[in-house]
């Protein structure tokens, strides 16, 4: 499916593993982050590191909310 058969003028395209994407929506809104859990309806990706723990900072993006980089 294509931007002209989906019918939005989106592309249809969903990242994979790894894939970067730029957050649309919501908290994280403008922020870029690393795919890292591909979901039916979602994905959920790492966005930042916490400086105080070193664990990765998660956040979990509806597929219409953000942008394939």
């Amino acid at each position: 499916m294509n931007k002209q058969q989906d019918g939005k003028g989106r592309s249809s395209k969903k990242p994979g593993m790894g894939d970067i994407i730029q957050i649309l929506k919501g908290e994280a809104k403008g922020k870029q982050g690393k795919v890292i859990v591909l979901r039916e309806n979602s994905v959920i990706v790492e966005i930042g590191v916490n400086s105080k723990t070193d664990e990765p900072i998660k956040t979990v993006v509806n597929h219409k909310n953000y942008k394939l980089i």
